[in-house]
This record gives structure tokens, C-alpha cells and sequence, in this order.
């Protein structure tokens, strides 16, 4: 299972990429392998502001439909429109081509509550 050094997790299995106040978040490499084969994406929380593990939007799977949960608080700036018509991007590149939004981040304070990739990899083999 692919576990990039250079983000940070939350229980929930989202990822974020922190560059200056914004970031990128995508659910990682475990939650796509659960959920499956990812066949819809949908965000309508652009342009709104949400705490720390509100849901932001949801993925459709070919079996199940997951919340997506904000890793710490911000706005919405953006949704990776590849998405909307090549939502396997999550399945085959979670970390890379298939980010999901891009957010400002409000209290970057917050990101001391994730987890590191070696506490994320112990998380998902517990």
C-alpha cells in the first residue's frame, strides 16, 4: 500500500498536501482499495467554509457511496474537474491526478491532530 511521506492523514482516510495556506485532499490509497471501483465524485461545498472533519462531498462507488470528510477546517476553493469525467482517477493515481479539491485553510493549527504516514500506516493495519 502506497503511504506518501509528505502528507498528512486523518482517521477518516482523507490526505492533505499542504503548500503555503492551501492544500490539496483525496481519500488514500486503503480507502480507494476499499471502496472500489469510484464511478461519480460530488462536491457542491465550493466557495463554502467547513470545520474540521465536516463532509465536503460524497464518493459513489460501484457498491457503496462514502462521505468525504474536511482533514482540517477551510474553503472550498476548488474541485479537480477531471474528475467529473474520469472519476477512476482515484482509483489509479490517489495521491497525484486524482486530488479532489483544493482548499484555503483556516486554522492551520489543526494539522497537529493528523497523522504522519507511519501513524496512518499503523492505523490501517490494526
Amino acid at each position: 500500500m502506497n503511504i506518501p511521506e509528505n502528507l498528512k492523514y486523518s482517521k477518516d482516510h482523507e490526505w492533505i498536501k499542504v503548500e503555503g495556506d492551501e492544500a490539496l485532499v483525496g481519500i488514500t490509497d486503503f480507502a480507494q482499495k476499499e471502496l472500489g471501483d469510484i464511478v461519480f465524485v460530488e462536491v457542491e461545498t465550493v466557495e463554502e467554509t467547513l470545520d474540521m472533519e465536516e463532509v465536503f462531498g460524497t464518493v459513489e462507488a460501484v457498491k457503496t457511496v462514502s462521505d468525504l470528510l474536511l482533514p482540517v477546517g477551510g474553503t472550498i476553493l476548488e474541485l479537480n474537474e477531471k474528475l467529473d469525467s474520469e472519476p477512476e482517477l482515484i482509483n489509479k493515481d490517489p495521491y497525484g491526478e486524482g486530488w479532489i479539491i483544493k482548499m484555503k485553510i483556516t486554522n492551520p493549527s489543526e494539522l497537529d491532530d493528523l497523522m504522519n504516514a507511519e501513524g496512518y500506516k499503523e492505523l490501517t493495519e490494526a
